[in-house]
């Protein structure tokens, strides 16, 4: 598709009304690949990011998903908000939301305009200071905890808890095993070695599942927190950012992918209990979720094609060692 994104006339009058300044630049940052994420710089110094949730914006084909997995879809001016306020609300800091619209006043998408918190990730921090990151990572400990221990008896996308319409009908494991099988079924399609070991690997993930027992209670969960998602303020705040996944789910999902993303530092995160079964399944699944997800997105026009292929070899090296 032909991609036209936001140019300085489109958000002259938007600054003007909410902020009260005058737009002097406008720069479309890199790396999102579901909104548009622009920073706006103002007359007086500052500037604000502004959120932009529109079909051109996102680069993600259409795929078959199971109907009650809460991992799917998760981008849209609702569930940002909702998951902000549940996040502030459990005392995480997220990007201050200075103004959401979801009436096309201003453009022809929902927007919302929030705090720039600066441009150093946590993730850039751990990689070029890792004692300047320790105080980070421990408030950032302490933020998760809260999440983990924010307690549910039902599992789902906050907006579909709000609206009572989470599906309870079948265990969270049962779930993944099935998202699990079917991004398992889309890599075959695309790489020869996936499809060679497509029942092998079938083979293990209900394995895997054969191991863990039930548990009827759900933590509030990220879904995909790497130190990407991570922004440290310059007085070193950590902030949370892609909050729209957030979900009632297994805190061992979560733990899954802090494990994969933080590595050497995931220790200082001082996990809750975790169940050993259940993460091993979880954190299987998310090496196939890395095989399918990198390799579909390849099939389109994102701009960092390359690096998707070479996060779905890594990840295809993952899952048949596993074997």
């Amino acid at each position: 598709m032909t991609r036209a994104f936001l140019q300085p006339d489109d958000v002259r009058d938007l600054v003007t009304e909410q902020l009260g300044r005058r737009l002097v630049t406008l720069d479309r940052l890199t790396g999102g690949s579901k909104k548009g994420v622009y920073r706006l710089g103002l007359d007086d110094g500052t500037a604000v990011i502004l959120y932009v949730w529109a079909a051109g914006e996102n680069y993600w084909p259409p795929s078959p998903a199971v109907p009650d997995d809460p991992f799917t879809d998760a981008s849209g001016a609702e569930l940002f908000a909702i998951s902000h306020a549940a996040l502030a609300a459990a005392g995480v800091r997220v990007p201050r939301l200075l103004m959401l619209d979801r009436d096309g006043r201003h453009l022809d998408a929902d927007v919302a305009l929030v705090e720039d918190v600066g441009v150093v990730t946590l993730e850039a921090l751990i990689e070029r200071d890792p004692a300047a990151a320790a105080e980070p990572l421990s408030v950032l400990a302490g933020d998760l905890r809260r999440m983990h221990t924010t307690l549910g008896p039902r599992y789902g996308k906050l907006a579909a808890i709000v609206r009572d319409e989470a599906p309870q009908a079948r265990r969270t494991e049962d779930i993944i095993v099935d998202r699990a099988l079917g991004h398992l079924d889309a890599a075959a399609a695309r790489d020869a070695r996936m499809s060679e070991a497509h029942d092998r690997i079938a083979g293990h993930v209900r394995g895997l599942r054969g191991t863990v027992t039930p548990r009827e209670t759900y933590g509030l969960v990220h879904g995909e927190l790497g130190p990407d998602h991570v922004f440290v303020t310059p007085e070193g705040e950590p902030v949370l950012i892609d909050i729209e996944g957030l979900t009632y789910f297994d805190v061992e999902w979560e733990h899954a992918w802090l494990r994969m993303r933080f590595r050497d530092a995931y220790p200082a995160l001082r996990p809750v209990d975790l169940d050993p079964e259940r993460l091993e399944l979880y954190r299987y699944a998310q090496v196939l979720s890395l095989i399918e997800g990198p390799l579909r997105i390849a099939d389109t026009d994102f701009p960092h094609r390359q690096w998707m292929l070479e996060l779905a070899e890594w990840n295809i090296a993952k899952a048949l060692a596993a074997l």
